[in-house]
């Protein structure tokens, strides 16, 4: 195939060309240049895809891969320019365009979220902030601007969280180096409580051969197909790091009174018998979400060991730079004995 990937150098995107160069395909990237040396035998088109999409006016590809829209006008604009230069658009959006997390299972027929078109239309292409406000809805609000110019021509990708070697966000990493650090490690909630997540590069696997057979539609794209509990995910990460590590299990409702926060300082932990926001419902269905739809159109994914140990050995090459996620061990360690104080009480 002849493949434009938008974006294509930083994480996800970065594995689709990766994989694509593997399996032989013709690779052109468009994007703002920040990185590159890493792909230098690719073609590369330098530019904003906010303002020069009109560089892409010569080219006709058999699919684009689009891995940084963020807003409805950009897609808009992107899949109106693309429209008869490409057969097949991919666009990865987010399994938090639904309006909630509520229900088990749910699937991609669940309804999402949604601002007015005077709302949409006055974020425009979307500072850093409005985009982090407005996430899910406005990915939601993108989906429908593609589709109105690529009708059944577009797969759109409601990724789950997105792991692996390169993973900037720290959210899986953090936990895969707090293990192998060892010593006592503070665990939130249940033990038995279902984790969601997938190895960006079967993600880019699953996405290559989904355009390659010009899929199209909406799929929940996360892993792993069986289901892992938190505390299943801990003992593997335990298991591969050689580690001493011992788990302590703090209820979520001592995280929460001592302001541990989910997702951020857990990772992978959002309360189950507790809402996010005043006067709703806990999101019990949290990384229960169905894949069934992708497991039909032959969604694989590796081993949760195999990518532990591929995050390990890249971990080895980082610096101490601050991490983006997880509990600084200091609160950590107040926590720790927090609870276990309340435990001898």
């Amino acid at each position: 195939m002849k493949i434009l990937v938008i974006g294509g150098t930083r994480f996800l995107g970065r594995f689709i060309v990766e994989e694509a160069l593997k399996q032989g395909h013709e690779i052109t990237l468009f994007n703002r240049g920040n990185h590159q040396g890493l792909f230098p035998q690719v073609e590369t088109i330098i530019g904003d895809r906010n303002k020069d999409l009109a560089l892409l006016e010569a080219g006709k590809w058999d699919v684009a891969i689009d891995t940084c829209g963020f807003t409805p006008l950009q897609l808009s604009e992107t899949t109106k320019a693309l429209a008869d230069k490409v057969d097949h658009y991919t666009f990865i959006s987010s399994i938090s365009v639904y309006k909630d997390w509520i229900p088990h299972g749910l699937d991609e027929d669940y309804p999402t979220l949604s601002l007015s078109d005077a709302e949409a239309d006055k974020i425009g292409y979307g500072t850093t902030e409005e985009i982090n406000m407005h996430y899910g809805a406005l990915k939601a609000m993108s989906e429908a601007a593609g589709e109105k110019n690529m009708p059944g021509k577009m797969l759109h990708v409601r990724s789950g969280l997105l792991v692996g070697p390169i993973d900037y966000s720290d959210r899986f990493s953090y936990w895969v180096k707090r293990i192998a650090e060892g010593g006592e490690v503070l665990a939130p909630g249940r033990k038995g409580r279902n984790v969601q997540m997938i190895d960006a590069r079967d993600m880019a696997l699953w996405i290559l051969k989904m355009a390659d057979e010009r899929v199209s539609g909406v799929f929940n794209v996360t892993g792993p197909t069986s289901p892992m509990t938190m505390e299943e995910f801990l003992l593997t990460c335990k298991k591969v790091a050689n580690s001493d590590a011992e788990l302590v299990w703090a209820d979520e409702s001592f995280l929460l009174e001592n302001k541990v926060a989910p997702w951020t300082e857990m990772p992978l932990w959002i309360p189950e018998e507790h809402p996010l926001s005043e006067g709703g419902q806990p999101w019990r269905g949290a990384s229960t979400i169905s894949i069934e739809k992708a497991i039909q159109h032959r969604l694989t994914v590796r081993p949760v060991e195999e990518t532990i140990k591929d995050i390990l050995d890249w971990e080895e090459t980082r610096s101490e730079e601050e991490r983006k996620a997880g509990i600084h061990r200091d609160k950590e360690k107040e926590v720790l004995e927090a609870w276990k104080s309340s435990q001898l009480s």
